[in-house]
């Protein structure tokens, strides 16, 4: 009983925060677009609300498993989680992060994929696609059956590869801020990353833009390995001036075209 009720309050615990990280980086990136680029999320206070909405649904999904997980690695051992520096070599570490990086990428790349297969996207991936143009609150807007296949992830590479636990806290980071900058609607990396020869093997907002005004290319969520390889790379896509706001759309058909 009393494993049972530390297994619920860390799940509540982690639950709470997700919603609060979540709040408060796209916060801030909103807060951010403000000044410096005014006017740009003008007239989109009802889609914000449906992204929170959205957004603090699929918090507990990934909160929860992560907060069992979490429970089992403090309590039972049940992880590849480790704290000791020495347990592995240095050169390890970077390589760890790289590691969960690309199979988090590939697993997100294929799931992409099929979230756009039409019964899948009238289901489930229209709720991240309702977001025309998406703004720094839509990184975790997703339908739960959606949000379910990206909760997964972390929590069950942390049985599979080992990682220190400071480099999982910066693998979370990168998660959380690319997936909140790559949908801001507007490029904050400098010209030189994005268009120089980096960003040819990187996702920056300019090339998940193009995702989002064509839905059948740019999948991926890190890198351009996947989108390379299978053809679904198109380059980077441009972002409209919408203080004037034309609204991007596409028809369901274009959106579930064959994935």
């Amino acid at each position: 009983m009393i494993g049972s009720s530390s297994i619920l309050v860390s799940a509540i615990a982690m639950t709470l925060i997700v919603g609060v990280r979540y709040l408060m980086t796209s916060g801030l990136f909103a807060w951010l677009t403000q000044k410096v680029r005014p006017g740009l999320y003008s007239g989109l206070k009802p889609q914000i609300g449906r992204e929170i909405r959205w957004s603090l649904y699929s918090a507990a999904i990934y909160g929860i498993p992560t907060g069992i997980v979490a429970w089992g690695w403090q309590n039972r051992g049940w992880t590849q989680i480790y704290t000791d520096w020495n347990a592995w070599p240095l050169w390890y570490l970077p390589l760890s992060v790289l590691l969960y990086l690309f199979a988090h990428d590939t697993w997100f790349y294929w799931t992409h994929r099929w979230m756009h297969v039409p019964k899948w996207f009238r289901i489930a991936h229209a709720v991240h696609h309702d977001s025309r143009p998406p703004t720094a609150w839509a990184a975790m807007s997703f339908h739960p059956i959606e949000a379910l296949t990206g909760a997964i992830v972390i929590p069950a590479l942390v049985f599979l590869i080992p990682i220190h636990a400071a480099m999982l806290g910066l693998v979370l980071f990168i998660m959380t801020l690319m997936g909140v900058t790559n949908h801001m609607g507007w490029e904050l990396f400098p010209r030189w990353l994005v268009q120089g020869r980096l960003g040819q093997g990187l996702i920056t907002a300019s090339h998940h833009q193009l995702h989002h005004a064509r839905y059948t290319c740019n999948y991926g969520l890190y890198f351009r390995f996947w989108d390379r390889l299978c053809g679904t790379d198109k380059g980077l896509g441009a972002f409209q001036d919408r203080t004037s706001r034309p609204r991007e759309d596409a028809s369901l058909s274009d959106a579930t075209r064959s994935a």
